[in-house]
């Protein structure tokens, strides 16, 4: 398998992809093919042994940074690692693409310049993998696209269905529609129309959900316009946050509670673990024709070799062929 990273993805780009290529390499010993400034990618990567490691670099000259405005730097970057890293998937030089860079950046490049949809994609749209207690749970649409049709949720949930199934090895994905009610008539118009949709297709629909079930297993599948979920998601996160910052104050407080805190530090860490982030490294980008995962821009290294494995898990799913397969019955 070869998988193109984009070495000027993260905020401290190119230190924390570097290392992430070099752990997934020597994880799976699959070729990395790291993309960007050749001499700061060289710099970096004398850091560590590589002799025995499947690493190859492919220059471009430009990058597309967190601030620029994606439609302008896809348009007139033409050199990023963004172009250069997906155009090889594109060709068929790499099985997939990983990036912790601008998100609206990979998803002008990617529909616009490169990958293009897949045909019948009507949007394409950004998937979540939320590490829940229960198992993983899929969440879209959690940015891509703030106002949608019901015909559009319907796709992500078909496209979410077989991510589920083909990743995560869930063999019958329960859909839900995030809603502020379980009731069919709870919802706006968008919810309401989509909800009928959804429950005349062939998914197993489960109906609506509200967050507070969506975070506890109830579906393994959650559908939402980008707003909503991108409303979602970052409450998830600054909620996840506030409580920790609450449980180490407060084991902070005495003497008595430091020494029990002490002594559960070995189940906190295993709680940390089901639940960070970086364990599961970033979400795919669905309806394009390649492999496309999507971090975050504070990464780690470890964060990226998590989102290297993603892809590999994609492309071992044959993803994209499944979702091209599934929109074909769906027409017909």
């Amino acid at each position: 398998m070869r998988i193109v990273l984009d070495a000027m993805g993260s905020d401290n780009y190119p230190a924390p992809d570097i290392e992430g290529a070099v752990l997934a390499a020597r994880e799976w010993g699959d070729e990395i093919i790291l993309v960007g400034r050749e001499s700061d990618i060289r710099q970096e990567l004398a850091r560590y042994d590589t002799a025995s490691l499947k690493l190859e670099i492919v220059h471009a000259s430009e990058v597309i940074e967190m601030d620029d405005k994606p439609a302008w730097a896809a348009r007139e970057k033409k050199n990023s690692s963004m172009h250069v890293g997906m155009g090889l998937v594109r060709a068929g030089e790499a099985d997939g693409y990983v990036t912790a860079g601008n998100t609206g950046g990979v998803l002008a490049v990617a529909t616009l310049h490169t990958l293009r949809r897949i045909r019948g994609v009507k949007r394409p749209v950004l998937v979540a993998i939320l590490p829940m207690p229960a198992g993983r749970v899929v969440a879209l649409d959690i940015g891509a696209n703030a106002d949608c049709r019901p015909e559009y949720l319907l796709q992500f949930a078909l496209m979410g269905s077989i991510y589920a199934r083909a990743v995560l090895d869930c063999a019958k994905p329960r859909v839900a529609l995030l809603s502020n009610g379980e009731e069919p008539g709870k919802g706006n118009t968008l919810v309401k129309e989509t909800y009928d949709l959804l429950a005349d297709s062939d998914l197993n629909f489960i109906g609506n959900i509200e967050p507070k079930e969506a975070v506890t297993g109830h579906a393994d599948v959650v559908v939402s316009d980008g707003f909503t979920g991108n409303v979602f998601i970052k409450t998830i996160e600054g909620t996840a946050k506030m409580l920790t910052g609450f449980i180490r104050d407060e084991i902070k407080a005495s003497p008595l509670t430091a020494v029990g805190g002490l002594l559960a530090k070995p189940a906190f860490g295993r709680v940390a673990r089901q639940v960070d982030p970086f364990e599961v490294g970033g979400g795919p980008l669905l309806g394009v024709n390649g492999v496309v995962i999507i971090g975050h821009g504070r990464s780690n290294g470890r964060a990226i070799r998590s989102a290297i494995g993603q892809a590999r898990k994609a492309v071992q799913g044959g993803v994209v062929e499944a979702i091209r397969t599934g929109l074909a019955k769906e027409h017909k």
